[in-house]
């Protein structure tokens, strides 16, 4: 059993289940959406459910883990005596991060004899999720906290993350676009490309017309960039359009070899903001 405990948070999209088979702790972040909150969730029934009702127009608002939740996160495995490998979602897209190392300053000063490190993975959704599951394999293999922190730090940008959205309406909604942009693109049957940058931010980088072309591209870019890696594992996430993430998945086996798919959905807190038919691989590549 190793001495330390890896922790992240639920932006990373995983099921409970997902959680305990890697013996992953997690601090959930939060949605508000038909006037409850909820612990952001990514199991398949309540996932559904959010998208379902995005589709109706009703909207959903999300708030990051904060320094209290992150401190009750940490406290048990520190006084089990274990140090603590926190692998937060993108500092450029929330400010769990941030509060993860305001709950570590704290903690430190109460277990001095703890190690405690944050890493600001710059990855989303199971591109973190990825990230997190790398993480876990490496422990399993034996590296120590050290090892395994500077691992982290040193291939968190080979996490690639390629997306495509089928629906231009969401982002319209959440002023990403313009709604002649949304008309125009729709009519069109346009289709953005989007990929995680260095800094952890969403930047659309170019169009395509189509859903299946988008799809090309997306498989196109792993070929590109992972194709000095060992990608026999790649993770896809769709926002509640399965059967695109099964075509998906065989266009990744058959095109570039990969021997196994983990797919999810692109859970609650980040499907508040992508909306239904949002379509994601994550590889690891030599570049993002």
């Amino acid at each position: 059993m190793a001495s330390y405990k890896i922790l992240t948070d639920s932006c990373c999209d995983f099921t409970n289940q997902q959680y305990k088979d890697l013996d992953v702790a997690y601090v959930p972040l939060t949605i508000l959406f038909n006037g409850k909150n909820y612990d952001n969730f990514s199991e398949d029934a309540d996932v559904k459910a959010l998208y379902d009702g995005l589709r109706q127009g009703q909207t959903a608002t999300t708030a990051a883990a904060n320094p209290d939740s992150w401190v009750k996160g940490m406290t048990p495995w520190l006084e089990q005596g274990q140090d603590v490998l926190v692998l937060a979602f993108s500092s450029a897209l929330s400010t769990t991060y941030q509060s993860a190392v305001i709950a570590a300053e704290e903690l430190k000063e109460k277990y001095p004899q703890r190690k405690i490190r944050v890493v600001d993975t710059l990855c989303a959704a199971l591109g973190q999720g990825l990230l997190v599951w790398y993480a876990c394999k490496k422990r399993d293999e034996g590296m120590d906290f050290e090892e395994l922190t500077n691992w982290v730090e040193e291939n968190k940008l080979h996490i690639c993350h390629w997306v495509t959205v089928d629906n231009l309406d969401h982002l319209k909604r959440g002023g990403r676009i313009s709604a002649t942009t949304a008309f125009v693109g729709t009519m069109l049957n346009i289709k953005p490309i989007i990929y995680v940058n260095n800094e952890g931010q969403l930047i659309n980088i170019s169009k395509v017309r189509g859903r299946k072309t988008a799809m090309e591209l997306l498989v196109k870019k792993l070929q590109e960039t992972g194709k000095d890696y060992d990608n026999e594992t790649v993770f896809i996430a769709h926002g509640d359009c399965p059967e695109d993430a099964k075509a998906l998945e065989k266009m990744v086996k058959e095109k570039c070899g990969v021997k196994n798919v983990v797919i999810g959905y692109v859970g609650g807190v980040i499907g508040a903001h992508t909306g239904p038919g949002v379509l994601v691989v994550f590889f690891m590549g030599s570049h993002r």
